[in-house]
């Protein structure tokens, strides 16, 4: 086993063990392991069974119907779907979209996608709290806007969006209102019916289920259709074509359902390790946090630290597990497109580091953090 200590939870979570279990029972011959397409034997039967029973255990930690669950790869494809999928649909509705300066890459980049396309694209800014205001949104509806996409928690500064809120004025505008969930499942209530979502994308590798899955929730309106972006089969109501990963899929179902039963202790374990760490840090100098604790998830605390270089910084932490942002962006010596966003100055934004906390971080685990953030700041700003 490793001896770092794992502080990186926004990039993904650890696989809970009793998912993986789930998953293990899907895998081989001795188990449920068959196409759950296959309808011709009892194998197959069983394995559309299987997913049948995890799209359930999805669609109930959201408040919707079995029926609006699609499978697909992942968030990103998530995201995919829902946008270009949705504005091609749509193209008589209105070609207009509205979204913010700091989503994840799967809808930024996506809405750049269907700018190239010849779609408008309203880029919001949020405020210093990584938030967007229902009125920023009405300013920018327009008569021809048909989604509004704006995530329900921010990757990198955990900040939550009044998804309730905003999507009333989408609605108001004539508009479908898309949420990218990852982040939001076990840490928020997420339930569609109470916060009027119409599409919203989930993860099932931030939920301490597996990589490489993921769903997109697909409100049950005759107005609400979607042009596929992969086709072979049919699969997911025409949707998403593909032979779905029936280990996966339970195992995205079985950390969910953790997720509806844990999610409560999870986040109180959580807040308690978050104000460890910060009271840990109050005797140190120029430390500056850009999270807004009151308006965020307590798992994601993004900081930054005066008169160093983040990188450098990492570095110097080689014994724990951090990022100085997004996994997707983590490559860049630029500083984090979110930071800038908010307006965290250069040399700040450049000194940033991303703690984020699990089900599995211990008080240990913070310590450990603690001294060595203790040790590594004084050298490196001398």
């Amino acid at each position: 086993m490793s001896a770092l200590v794992y502080l990186d939870y926004a990039a993904t979570t650890p696989v809970d063990p009793r998912v993986a279990e789930v998953m293990a029972r899907h895998l081989t011959l001795d188990g449920i392991f068959a196409n759950p397409a296959s309808r011709s034997h009892m194998l197959g039967w069983q394995a559309e069974q299987a997913v049948e029973s995890a799209r359930r255990q999805v669609a109930d930690l959201i408040g919707a119907d079995p029926r609006e669950i699609v499978w697909t790869s992942g968030a990103t494809e998530s995201d995919n779907l829902a946008l270009i999928g949705f504005m091609r649909a749509n193209r008589e509705r209105g070609r207009h979209l509205v979204t913010s300066t700091i989503e994840h890459k799967a809808v930024v980049d996506t809405a750049k996608a269907l700018e190239a396309e010849g779609f408008e694209v309203t880029w919001l800014t949020p405020g210093r709290d990584g938030r967007v205001t229902p009125d920023q949104l009405r300013d920018a509806m327009r008569d021809d806007t048909a989604l509004v996409s704006l995530m329900a928690v921010n990757n990198e500064l955990g900040a939550i969006h009044d998804l309730a809120a905003l999507a009333e004025v989408a609605h108001a505008g004539g508009a479908v209102f898309h949420v990218d969930a990852a982040q939001g499942v076990g840490r928020i209530p997420l339930d569609v019916r109470a916060l009027d979502i119409d599409l919203m994308s989930l993860s099932g590798h931030k939920a301490y289920g597996p990589k490489g899955v993921g769903v997109l929730y697909v409100k049950r309106s005759p107005d609400l259709r979607l042009e596929a972006l992969i086709h072979g089969g049919g699969h997911e109501r025409g949707m998403r074509s593909g032979t779905l990963p029936t280990h996966q899929i339970v195992g995205m179902g079985e950390a969910f359902a953790l997720a509806a039963a844990e999610g409560e202790a999870d986040q109180a374990h959580i807040t308690r390790l978050r104000d460890r760490l910060l009271d840990g840090l109050s005797g140190l100098d120029g430390i500056h946090c850009n999270t807004d604790p009151t308006v965020s998830v307590p798992n994601i605390l993004n900081l930054a630290f005066e008169g160093v270089d983040g990188e450098s910084l990492l570095m110097a932490l080689r014994e724990i597990a951090l990022s100085t942002g997004s996994a997707c962006n983590s490559a860049s010596v630029e500083p984090s497109y979110v930071l800038k966003e908010i307006g965290v100055p250069r040399r700040l934004a450049l000194a940033s580091l991303r703690f984020s906390f699990g089900r599995f971080t211990t008080d240990a685990d913070i310590d450990r953090a603690l001294d060595a953030l203790h040790h590594a700041l004084p050298g490196l700003r001398r």
